[in-house]
């Protein structure tokens, strides 16, 4: 695996280059060699946060951790891509495009369906109408962390929904 680290507010120190790849390269049993593994390291105030990103042809793998310790979010999202392979394998190699990033011993073994993913609820509503910042109030006054929206400027489907720190993300379609 090819590693590219990154450090935003953190020097990326030789123990914690060494750390990520000694740690994120227990996945290298999973991709051939040529597979880019995008790193990020940042520090704001107390939270030593990683972000890992694979990007695999049709999908990307991906997961941020963050702890007060930088090698215990190390440890973490670690754990968390593995358990997202083993999860999503067979929806990974049914999209053959993807078969190519990935060792034939990973594509072959049979992992269990931890947690198979099953639909309980099924809701349908209109989709009116509104501008962003209304659906985020509209998602505020329901208690989710997310809302389906009709744009009034777009007039296309969006989705509001809320980050980490009270802060907002859009989603829109790109056409």
């Amino acid at each position: 695996m090819k590693f590219i680290i990154a450090g935003k507010n953190i020097d990326v120190t030789e123990g914690l280059r060494t750390a990520v790849e000694d740690k994120i390269g227990k996945l290298e049993k999973y991709f051939n060699p040529e597979t880019e593994v995008h790193v990020t390291l940042s520090v704001e105030k107390e939270r030593q946060k990683i972000e890992v990103t694979i990007p695999v042809k049709g999908s990307i793998i991906r997961s941020e951790q963050v702890s007060n310790d930088m090698y215990v979010s190390i440890d973490l999202v670690e754990e968390i891509i593995e358990r997202q392979l083993k999860k999503y394998k067979n929806k990974l190699v049914d999209q053959k495009q993807s078969v190519s990033f990935f060792k034939q011993e990973f594509i072959e073994k049979d992992y269990m369906d931890e947690e198979e993913i099953k639909i309980i609820r099924t809701k349908k509503f209109d989709i009116k109408p509104m501008y962003p910042e209304d659906a985020c109030i509209q998602m505020e006054l329901l208690g989710h962390n997310f809302f389906v929206f009709c744009n009034a400027e777009t007039d296309q489907v969006n989705v509001v929904y809320k980050r980490k720190g009270n802060t907002y993300g859009l989603i829109e379609p790109e056409l």
